[in-house]
């Protein structure tokens, strides 16, 4: 089954005062990391932009890899991006995996291992706690579609825990969004 990929990256970055997107670990950006690691499993990967949509564009190596789609009102949220995204997918595509941008410690191995899992929704997990990427197959996609703007993706996610595949993986990291300067300084405290 062919997986697509979604980069979410409308936010506005303000606890963190800057883009996430841009920031550097390992001498890359966030979303250059992402887009490193999601290219070698997914076809397509769509980047959703909105805040600052220009400046992270013309600010990453990696913007050829991609298809850019540009959310028209970020304010109503993340689910707004993610159905922009997903919008965006081609009719054979059918599964997606997803994620903020502010996961950008995530492991490759990770993102191999949920995308060999075949069931309606496949989430990874460290030590008991629910992470990114999300893998979801086009029932899901379709429901998150028809989400209202009131909605948040976790009412599709929560109605299908039973059916979902629970992914052990050895990566703290699908747990641990990188929000503020705080969680920032403590991710490049732990890189090598």
């Amino acid at each position: 089954m062919k997986t697509g990929g979604i980069i979410l990256s409308g936010g506005a970055s303000r606890r963190m005062g800057t883009p996430k997107a841009l920031l550097l670990i390992e001498n890359e950006t966030f979303l250059d990391r992402m887009i490193r690691l999601f290219s070698v499993i997914c076809d397509p990967v769509i980047v959703v932009l909105g805040h600052n949509a220009e400046q992270i564009r013309s600010g990453i190596q990696r913007a050829s890899q991609v298809t850019f789609v540009v959310n028209p009102d970020p304010e109503r949220g993340m689910l707004s991006s993610l159905q922009c995204g997903l919008e965006a997918l081609p009719a054979g595509v059918g599964a997606v995996m997803f994620t903020p941008v502010d996961h950008p410690g995530i492991q490759g191995s990770t993102i191999e291992k949920l995308a060999a899992g075949n069931a309606p929704l496949t989430i990874p997990t460290h030590g008991g706690i629910h992470g990114h990427p999300v893998r979801i197959t086009r029932p899901l996609i379709a429901e998150l579609l028809a989400l209202p703007a009131s909605a948040q993706a976790r009412d599709v996610i929560h109605r299908h825990l039973s059916e979902a595949s629970l992914v052990e993986v050895d990566d703290a990291a699908v747990g641990i969004d990188i929000d503020d300067p705080s969680a920032y300084a403590e991710l490049l405290a732990h890189r090598p």
